[in-house]
């Protein structure tokens, strides 16, 4: 199953508030050895957001949301969420009396309206303040605060995907300079042929007087990247461009 993320709020779009949903997700699926396959921003906009949501719930994408599900008239995830699936916005009881055990009465006749969610759905507890975030089949759906979304994730995926999990993944990489990509790309596409099994990438770069630099590798099991990285290498050396080993964890480069 793919993972994405959308990542909402008008907020992020202008530039007033920096997302870190983007990294905390790719930080937190990492390690599971898991991947983020898409991400998506989108603004406070009932009408492409239901669109999305529709796209999304098409599909089989396990789906993580951040932001707009709250009660004020700028918020529209809860009700997108359920127009996309053609389903009504219904007060669900668990996450009312949550909400109710959270503020007592002054949890009508507003705060509670943060527990309607599309039919059918299922609650996300909030260890912060108790308003629940919801799921609806593998779509997740989270506040835009981070200190709540962060632990309602991770809830989540104890919960729901206990299991999913990949094999170890690393990568390895050499920095070839004064090499453009079409130099080395017959090279490239020999590498793909012999080791379908990874993931062949090249980062190029300009250095300030100029030079160019080539940031070269291969990602997937890590006992299969020495033979691929050393046969990118050779092949570096046989078209006569230099290369140094490509730093890790503040290692310093060993020329070749």
């Amino acid at each position: 199953m793919a993972i994405g993320a959308l990542i909402i709020g008008d907020e992020i779009l202008s530039g007033k508030r920096a997302d870190k949903h983007l990294a905390h997700l790719i930080a937190t699926l990492g390690g599971r050895g898991l991947k983020l396959a898409w991400a998506r921003y989108l603004g406070d906009e009932r009408a492409r957001l239901t669109a999305t949501l529709a796209e999304t719930f098409a599909g089989s994408d396990i789906v993580f949301s951040f932001g707009g599900i709250g009660a004020t008239p700028d918020d529209h995830t809860r009700q997108a969420a359920a127009a996309a699936l053609r389903r009504p916005l219904c007060a669900h009881p668990e996450a009312v009396r949550e909400i109710e055990a959270q503020f007592g009465a002054a949890a009508r006749p507003y705060r509670v309206l943060m527990g309607e969610f599309p039919e059918g759905a299922a609650i996300i507890p909030n260890p912060v303040n108790r308003v629940p975030g919801f799921s609806v089949g593998d779509h997740h759906f989270f506040p835009g605060f981070p200190q709540m979304a962060w632990p309602m994730l991770d809830w989540v995926l104890a919960q729901r995907y206990a299991a999913l999990a990949a094999p170890p993944e690393d990568e390895a990489a050499i920095i070839v300079y004064d090499a453009g990509e079409s130099m080395l790309l017959p090279l490239m596409q020999e590498n793909v042929m012999r080791f379908p099994d990874l993931t062949l990438f090249s980062l190029p770069a300009f250095l300030p007087d100029g030079a160019r630099r080539l940031e070269l590798g291969v990602r997937g099991d890590p006992a299969r990247l020495p033979a691929a990285l050393a046969h990118l290498r050779d092949g570096v050396v046989a078209l006569g461009f230099r290369w140094e080993a490509a730093p890790r964890a503040g290692a310093r480069a060993a020329p070749g």
